[in-house]
C-alpha cells in the first residue's frame, strides 16, 4: 500500500518508524520545508509544498497514493484543510492524527489568548522577562511590544521582524523538567507565552512553570478540519492495517 504522511511532528516520525519495518507499505513522509534541516527518517521523504489542495490532489493521483495520514502540527490549519479537500477529490481515505491538547492542572496560572498578537498585548505594559515558546513565524507579533526582554527557543534562525531585546536559543526538543527549570531560573523569566501544542516533547516547560508559579499565556489552537481521527502513531497504524472508513470531512 502506498501511504503519504504529512509530517513535521514527533508522531509523524514515530509512524514513519512503524511503517519502515512493515513490508506491506511503501510510505513517503512529506515536510512543508519550514525547518531547514529536518531529522533523518527511515522512509522516503519529500520537502516543500504541493501547491494547495489542487496540487496535493494531483500528487496523490500521480503517485497512486492509497491512504493519507495528516500528522501535521496543531497550528498548521492550512495544510489540514488542503488535505481534506484533496483526499475528497482524489477519492482517497484520510486519517488525521490529533494530538490531545494540554489542560490546566492544579497550580497552573493560565491565561488564554486567541492569537499571538493578543498574547503579546496580554503580557502587559510593565517590562517583563518573557519566554516565547512559539514557532519562528510568530516572533514578528512581539516586535512592536518593545518594553519586554524576550527569550525564544527555535530550531532555525527566524526571518523577518523580531523583538529588539531578544535572546535566541537554537535547540531541538524534547526537553526535560530539570533543563526547563534551569532555563526559567537562569533567564529570570516572569511569564511564558506558549502554543498549546500538546504531547510530551515540550510539556516540561509547563510543569516547570507550575513549580515556579509562573503565569502562562496560552495561545488557543486553531480549528482544523479532519479526516478519521487517530490519537497516536499506533492508532494510525491500526487504521492503515484494517478496512479504512471513509474520511470524516468536518469543517469543509
Amino acid at each position: 500500500m502506498r501511504v503519504l504522511i504529512l509530517g513535521g511532528t514527533t508522531e509523524a516520525s514515530a509512524l514513519a518508524k512503524l511503517l519502515a519495518g512493515d513490508s506491506r507499505f511503501e510510505a513517503t513522509l512529506s515536510f512543508a520545508g519550514r525547518t531547514a534541516a529536518p531529522q533523518s527518517q527511515p522512509i522516503a521523504t519529500r520537502v516543500g509544498g504541493f501547491g494547495g489542495a489542487d496540487g496535493l490532489a494531483q500528487y496523490i493521483k500521480e503517485q497512486a497514493i492509497e491512504a493519507v495520514i495528516d500528522a501535521t502540527h496543531p497550528y498548521a490549519p492550512r495544510i489540514s484543510t488542503n488535505a481534506v479537500v484533496a483526499c475528497k477529490r482524489a477519492g482517497v481515505a484520510l486519517a488525521t492524527l490529533v494530538r490531545p491538547a494540554w489542560k490546566p492542572e492544579a497550580g497552573d496560572k493560565w491565561q488564554t489568548a486567541p492569537t499571538a498578537v493578543a498574547a503579546a498585548l496580554a503580557i502587559g505594559k510593565e517590562p517583563r522577562r518573557v519566554f516565547l515558546a512559539l514557532g519562528r513565524q510568530e516572533l514578528h507579533s512581539f516586535a512592536a511590544i518593545a518594553q519586554h526582554h524576550y527569550v525564544a527557543r527555535l530550531i532555525d534562525q527566524p526571518v523577518g521582524a523580531r523583538p529588539h531585546k531578544l535572546v535566541l536559543l537554537q535547540q531541538r526538543g524534547p526537553f526535560d523538567f530539570d533543563a526547563e527549570l534551569r532555563l526559567l531560573k537562569q533567564h529570570k523569566i516572569d511569564v511564558i507565552v506558549s502554543r498549546n501544542s500538546g504531547g510530551s516533547a515540550t510539556y516540561a516547560k509547563i510543569e516547570a512553570a507550575r513549580m515556579l508559579r509562573l503565569p502562562v499565556i496560552m495561545i488557543t489552537r486553531p480549528v482544523k478540519p479532519t479526516g478519521y481521527i487517530v490519537r497516536t502513531a499506533e492508532e494510525a497504524m491500526a487504521w492503515l492495517t484494517h478496512d479504512r472508513p471513509n474520511p470524516s470531512l468536518r469543517g469543509v
